[in-house]
Order: C-alpha cells, then structure tokens, then sequence
C-alpha cells in the first residue's frame, strides 16, 4: 500500500515535470545567449558618471583592467558588500559604460562558491541567493545592450 502510494506520487511529479517543460519553461542554458568574444585592444576608459559609480569607481577601475569576460566585449566587476553580500556591473570594454546589477546579492547556499555565473561567450548572468536580501533561488538575466533583463527564475521562496 505504502509503495503503491510512492509510486503513485512519483508519477504524479513526473507528469508535472512534462507539463512545466512542455509549455517552454526551460532552465535558461548560455548557449543560448552566446555571443562571439571579441578581442579589445584599447579598452576603454570608465566612464565615471553618476555618484553611484563615483562610489565604487575604484572597484570599478580595477576591473576594467582585466580582459573582457561576459557577454562578448564586457568585464563583470563584483565587489562585496558586506558579510555573504556582492555587488556587480558590466562594463563595456569598447565604450566604457557602466552598467549596475540593480540589486546586491546575499544568502548563497553553503555550496555554492561563486553567487554570479558567467562566460564570456554568453549574455546570460546566473544568480544564486536573495536579490537586495529578499526571495532566495535561482535568477537568470540577460544583458541586452546596457541593461539586465530576467529571462527566468527557478526554485524562488516568497
């Protein structure tokens, strides 16, 4: 009785695994947001333009010295924020622009080492933790041009 009652909820979870995938809600994957890495000879200079990036300007200096390593032409700058705490901006290697993550990110699973995940040769900006200390699961972002967008998120606690 009790096996058939297992079996009965496995099924019951498998099918509810089919529905989710079958109306298209996959997990974002970076090969789907791949971009050609672009080889920057003369990166340049930050632009320095609003008070939030005078704050960290800094951070964001240093950064800007390193290779491009997100989304084809970008660096991701991540600096901490507190204890379990990152910020994090793209900026651009060609024009210089700044672009913040609009949340810090905190609470991270004991396993996971790096809360942000990203390659160069995609868009996508994986998430692990709370943004600006609420929710806790898995974010997904694109950055499209000079902007973040959330293309998906799995396993949020409200």
């Amino acid at each position: 009785m009790v096996l058939a009652r297992r079996a009965s909820l496995l099924l019951a979870g498998f099918i509810a695994l089919g529905i989710a995938s079958a109306s298209g809600a996959a997990t974002p994957r970076f090969e789907d947001y791949s971009v050609a890495v672009e080889v920057i000879k003369n990166p340049a200079q930050v632009r320095i333009i609003d008070a939030q990036s005078r704050r960290y300007r800094s951070q964001l200096r240093d950064a800007s010295r390193h290779a491009p390593d997100f989304a084809g032409h970008f660096v991701l700058a991540t600096w901490g924020c507190g204890a379990s705490c990152v910020m994090a901006a793209a900026i651009d290697a060609k024009t210089g622009v700044v672009t913040r993550l609009p949340f810090t990110v905190s609470n991270w699973p004991l396993e996971v080492t790096e809360p942000l995940v990203y390659k160069p040769d995609s868009r996508l900006l994986v998430i692990h933790g709370s943004r600006n200390e609420k929710g806790n699961g898995i974010y997904y972002y694109e950055l499209i041009g000079h902007v973040f967008k959330l293309v998906g998120e799995n396993g949020v606690k409200p």
